[in-house]
């Protein structure tokens, strides 16, 4: 299944991988995690939970290194995850190229961008899958802090198309909040479907509980929150701000209840589309605009 769990702390966790391999879908596994740390996974994990499993990395020297010792250690993982908030950079375009000279016969996602433009550069550089999505994230900030950001089904539809001339697919970031949002990415075109806040809030998350007035909530974030860089670099640096938020979930429960829901949900969204698992589902899905709701979700 094309559903990719995201690469934030409070989501894509080891736990999260382990339990979500099961129902077939992707987690991407948060970059924090120290070699060590996967050492003791993948030591314990089995072959078919590795294969379901995306090592993310930033694009420091530091990241590298660390990435290549993760991969050497472990055979069995197939895919990396090379992620910044802005794609936009040479930098970063270089990174690509030195992980694919790297890893040859790896599955490399690199992202995020938002437009055909770049996602033909990254493509061209060495990425099988691109990251698209700058701001729909149900915790990111960076629309309203900066002003910055696409619609995120027009960037589907039009990174999807780039990508695809190139023989290259996409995984749509961000903008999920109900199964019939992921039905939409699928229907825009993309290859792939990340969700953050949908898989937050469940025993496998991670995230700190807190309890107020009796109730249990988990704390989910963004990754370029204050949170989120005070704990993982001590705070905010003097010359950015934080561009994410810190929201308190209701605990969810174990994520194989909402991860059959969504299944579940895009099962039925093919049997009214009338697709079968081996069309593309932008070949059969036809989206129109509508005003209807004060509170659009995947746009």
């Amino acid at each position: 299944m094309p559903i990719i769990a995201a690469n934030m702390d409070t989501v894509g966790t080891f736990e999260m991988a382990s339990a979500l391999a099961s129902f077939d879908i992707l987690t991407a596994v948060h970059k924090h995690y120290s070699v060590e740390d996967w050492n003791a996974f993948t030591s314990t994990a089995s072959e078919d939970v590795l294969r379901h499993v995306m090592v993310s990395t930033g694009t420091s020297d530091a990241d590298f290194e660390k990435t290549k010792q993760i991969l050497a250690q472990s055979p069995a993982l197939n895919f990396v995850c090379i992620d910044v908030a802005n794609g936009y950079s040479e930098h970063f375009v270089q990174f690509v190229s030195k992980a694919r000279e790297a890893w040859p016969t790896k599955t490399i996602c690199a992202g995020n961008v938002v437009t055909g433009e770049m996602c033909e550069e990254l493509v061209l550089s060495g990425a099988d899958i691109v990251k698209v999505g700058i701001g729909p994230g149900s915790v990111c900030t960076t629309r309203v802090k900066t002003g910055v950001g696409y619609p995120q089904l027009s960037a589907v539809i039009e990174c999807a198309d780039a990508a695809h001339g190139l023989g290259g697919m996409i995984v749509s970031d961000g903008g999920c909040t109900m199964p019939g949002d992921v039905a939409k990415a699928f229907g825009g075109g993309a290859d792939f479907v990340m969700l953050g806040g949908m898989l937050a809030g469940h025993e496998e998350s991670g995230g700190k509980i807190v309890e107020e007035n009796g109730e249990k909530f988990m704390l989910f974030y963004g990754m370029s929150s204050e949170s989120a860089m005070t704990r993982h670099v001590g705070g905010v640096a003097q010359y950015r701000a934080a561009e994410g938020k810190t929201v308190k979930l209701p605990l969810r429960g174990p994520v194989e209840y909402t991860a059959r829901d969504i299944l579940g949900g895009l099962r039925s969204a093919c049997t009214y589309v009338g697709a079968s698992p081996s069309e593309r589902a932008d070949e059969t899905h036809d989206v129109y605009s509508g005003t209807g709701t004060r509170k659009p979700h995947f746009q």
